[in-house]
């Protein structure tokens, strides 16, 4: 380990040491668990953002987040953060055959194709040979529905292209157009979920992570709502449902304006 890193990790043993913080003491794996979950999406801000100074900050909040996950571990004797690296270090170098053996990877998918095949082996070993084996249960379901839907196409089972997919949608809204119109809750709910998750398939077909484009969209909706509220607000009125049609217009100013933007 570096210099830097080995002062963090003994910085972070010192702060769950007798001698150290009461705070830092009192934390465990689970407490833990919503800080990492924060420096997560912080960090994906930064890369959002496109701000390397911000970036360089939440990698080190992320990086903390694992120093002290370990350390936790290691006070109960389960493992170490040397340990972790080794592992990780193992893991890169046994499922990059075309690089440290003697197997050569024509493109990026090759290499992709390979690195899915061994883990499915290692899983297997493990006892889980589902190929959907290792995509969390906890994942957002957006990201979770383009995991397991990658998982698959990976071994062939998939759509031959996009056009197929959207016809799939166009299915998809059909049968949740009829649900509603039946006034049917479950059924609603379970076609509302296939038409999600048809969604998300678009994204991989296309090269677009789904997840990425609704937050953009996420993102699009707040720019232009907070514009209709300033309007509202220039106007001395207030979000409301009596004022729709003036937040109507407004909505289309919002859009027009993004659009000039482009």
């Amino acid at each position: 380990m570096s210099s830097h890193f080995e002062k963090l990790v003994s910085l972070m043993a010192h702060l769950r040491s007798p001698d150290g913080c009461p705070w830092d003491r009192e934390q465990t794996l689970q407490t833990l668990r919503t800080y990492l979950l924060e420096e997560t999406y912080e960090t994906l801000d930064a890369i959002d953002r496109e701000d390397p100074a911000a970036l360089k900050e939440e990698l080190g909040d992320l990086l903390l987040e694992v120093v002290f996950l370990c350390q936790v571990c290691a006070e109960k004797k389960l493992f170490t953060i040397e340990e972790v690296a080794e592992g990780i270090h193992d893991k890169l170098v046994r499922r990059h055959p075309h690089v440290f053996g003697g197997k050569k990877a024509d493109g990026a998918r090759e290499a992709l194709g390979r690195w899915e095949e061994i883990k499915n082996k290692e899983r297997a070993a493990g006892g889980d040979s589902s190929v959907l084996a290792g995509v969390p249960e906890i994942l957002p379901a957006l990201l979770r529905a383009y995991r397991i839907s990658s998982k698959a196409a990976m071994v062939g089972f998939d759509w031959d292209d996009v056009g197929q997919i959207l016809e799939k949608v166009e299915e998809e809204i059909a049968e949740l157009r009829e649900a509603v119109s039946n006034r049917d809750p479950v059924g609603t709910s379970e076609e509302l979920g296939d038409l999600l998750f048809a969604a998300a398939n678009v994204g991989r077909l296309a090269a677009i992570d789904p997840e990425t484009a609704l937050q953009a969209a996420n993102a699009k909706f707040t720019r232009r709502f907070r514009f209709v509220e300033a309007g509202l607000r220039r106007r001395g009125l207030a979000a409301s449902s009596e004022n729709r049609a003036e937040m109507e217009k407004l909505w289309e100013e919002a859009k027009a304006q993004s659009r000039g933007a482009r």
